[in-house]
């Protein structure tokens, strides 16, 4: 999915340089002071188009692990329609909730997703996609996941995965999305230590954490408690285990916390201005992102880059 803001917002994450405690909630245990990360409404296209929740990059924190970017959207019956357009050096992990989504790209990728499936898209240097639905409930997050320097040129590619294995505990049974949750390993491809699940919850669960990772916790359906609907509730490392309870089905996203600036813009990863300058150019002007091939539609045109530079800095405000 695409970032269709036509004025986006300089994202600048990299290296914590702030301790960002907030109020202590329930959820877990061990590690320090959680927080609720609120969204903010951003619109997409489409004559019935939606309007998704992003809680990542939020204002004060940037990232979770190596997960940079959350949108939630619906339940709500709309027509995602989103033209072909760039990214590079990040992963898009698309999962569904309800509904059906068509993934065309300029490798040649053309592959419906359906509820617990994934579409995980590896970007490297740069690929350009498209995805559209007809008129249907749609319910489901879209993320991206920054990769590390050393892989962020890799070449691009894409893998879906109809199937993936569950960790089921009492009071709960989690699909493992991407990289591994209690010993239980996706078979998706990871470039850095991370977590991300959908955990369906029965009752009173203990859902086993890496103490090692920082980890994000969004509400997707139903009544769990700490949780709202709504905000992304923060997990500093530290903790061993979530407590939830209640009845319902929440994303869980983690990973180690992400050493490396880096500065977001539009839907490019890069790790300063001139980077970004560049990777516009090329999408404007030349070929290395490739066609999508059946997209009925013109691509999308890149916005104009704001006035003053984009700098890299601190995961946190």
């Amino acid at each position: 999915m695409s970032n269709l803001e036509q004025d986006p917002r300089e994202i600048r994450c990299g290296a914590e340089t702030g301790d960002g405690s907030g109020g202590e909630t329930g959820g877990g245990s061990g590690g320090g002071e959680t927080e609720l990360l609120a969204g903010r409404a951003v619109p997409l296209g489409g004559p019935r188009g939606m309007t998704v929740s992003r809680t990542l990059p939020n204002a004060h924190r940037r990232m979770i692990g190596a997960w940079c970017f959350v949108d939630a959207y619906g339940p709500e019956v709309a027509t995602m329609r989103v033209p072909p357009h760039p990214h590079t050096g990040l992963q898009t992990v698309s999962w569904l909730v309800a509904g059906e989504v068509l993934h065309r790209d300029s490798v040649g990728s053309l592959q419906e997703v359906r509820p617990g499936q994934l579409n995980l898209m590896t970007t490297g240097r740069g690929i350009s996609h498209s995805e559209e639905s007809r008129e249907t409930l749609l319910h489901g997050v879209q993320l991206w996941v920054a990769l590390p320097g050393e892989h962020r040129r890799t070449g691009p590619g894409f893998e879906h995965h109809a199937s993936l294995p569950v960790l089921s505990g009492s009071g709960f049974d989690a699909v493992v999305i991407m990289g591994s949750l209690g010993g239980v390993t996706s078979p998706a491809t990871t470039y850095s230590p991370l977590v991300g699940a959908e955990v369906a919850v029965e009752g009173s669960a203990e859902v086993p954490l890496d103490a090692g990772f920082e980890h994000g916790v969004l509400l997707l359906a139903g009544e769990v408690e700490p949780l709202e609907a709504g905000p992304l509730l923060y997990l500093p490392p530290g903790r061993t285990r979530l407590r939830l309870s209640g009845r319902g089905r929440v994303l869980l996203i983690g990973g180690e916390p992400f050493g490396e600036e880096i500065v977001m813009w539009w839907n490019f990863v890069g790790r300063d201005h001139d980077e970004i300058v560049a990777f516009r150019k090329e999408w404007m002007e030349g070929e290395e992102f490739g066609a999508v091939e059946g997209f009925d539609g013109r691509p999308l045109p890149a916005p104009v880059l704001p006035g003053t530079r984009l700098r890299p800095r601190g995961r946190v405000r």
